[in-house]
């Protein structure tokens, strides 16, 4: 595991385009499938990295709160799963149905998408507004395995209530950290 941080891609970026397997239905999934009528959170994760692992449950909790509130939210994962496999689309489902994601979990096989956005770690969350220009980069709160931070989506969540009462991007952003994307050779 290599401990890595986000790239924090620049303010006012365009979200790049996808079209992705859904993990759970199976199904093509376009990033206009997922855009919701106040914006779009898009979510680099997977399921075998403990630092994902120690915010999936609330990560949920956070998504359906906010998806009730018209935000979409979308997860990816592109990690090589040759040499990750418990990070195979079995196990991404496994792990979606465990933790109640009721959200797309898409499964990025040519890592094209990841490179497009440069996403660096998992997890690593990316907020578009209503023109899907990106408003937030960075982590989802202060809490990491073993720091005894409490995990509770704060820094996402301020992200996205300042986007939802139409105020201008929170000044402070701090990189995610987790364990870095398993690239294919």
């Amino acid at each position: 595991m290599a401990l890595t941080p986000s790239t924090m891609m620049p303010l006012g970026t365009e979200a790049p385009g996808f079209d992705l397997q859904d993990v759970i239905s199976g199904k093509s999934i376009s990033l206009q499938d997922v855009k919701g009528e106040e914006g779009l959170v898009v979510m680099f994760i997977c399921a075998h990295c403990p630092y994902v692992k120690n915010i999936e449950e609330e990560l949920g909790i956070v998504a359906r709160h906010y998806q009730h509130l018209g935000v979409g939210f979308v997860a990816i994962s592109s990690n090589d799963i040759e040499n990750y496999p418990d990070d195979s689309p079995e196990q991404l489902k496994s792990q979606a149905e465990k933790h109640g994601f009721d959200f797309p979990y898409l499964f990025d096989e040519t890592q094209e998408t990841a490179r497009a956005y440069d996403a660096a770690c998992t997890p690593d969350f990316f907020l578009f507004d209503t023109d899907l220009k990106c408003v937030y980069r960075g982590r989802f709160d202060a809490s990491t395995p073993g720091n005894n931070e409490p995990v509770n989506g704060e820094d996402l969540s301020a992200a996205i209530d300042a986007l939802i009462e139409g105020q201008p991007p929170l000044e402070e952003q701090k990189p995610s950290i987790g364990c870095n994307i398993k690239w294919k050779s």
